[in-house]
């Protein structure tokens, strides 16, 4: 096994230093983009406002099966219709 100095130690340490200094700051940037929701919304706009649609459309129509049970449904007819 070949031995190293103290030197080439060093400069060994001082360059893994550097190269997680630099992973951190890629890591931190990436971090930034992926929990910026503003951006997030601005990139996906046309998804989230077809979302929010569909999630009114269902809620709404949700409401609505909830208050016909509570008040009866459809009323009927008198003549049997």
């Amino acid at each position: 096994m070949a031995t190293r100095s103290p030197e080439e130690i060093r400069a060994s340490i001082e360059h893994n230093r550097q190269e997680l200094g630099q992973s951190l700051e890629r890591l931190r940037h990436e971090v930034g983009e992926l929990t910026d929701w503003r951006g997030q919304l601005r990139q996906h706009q046309r998804q989230v406002v077809i979302g929010a649609g569909i999630a009114g459309f269902v809620l709404g129509g949700g409401i609505a099966a909830l208050g016909a049970l509570a008040f009866g449904g459809r009323r009927r007819r008198r003549d049997g219709r």
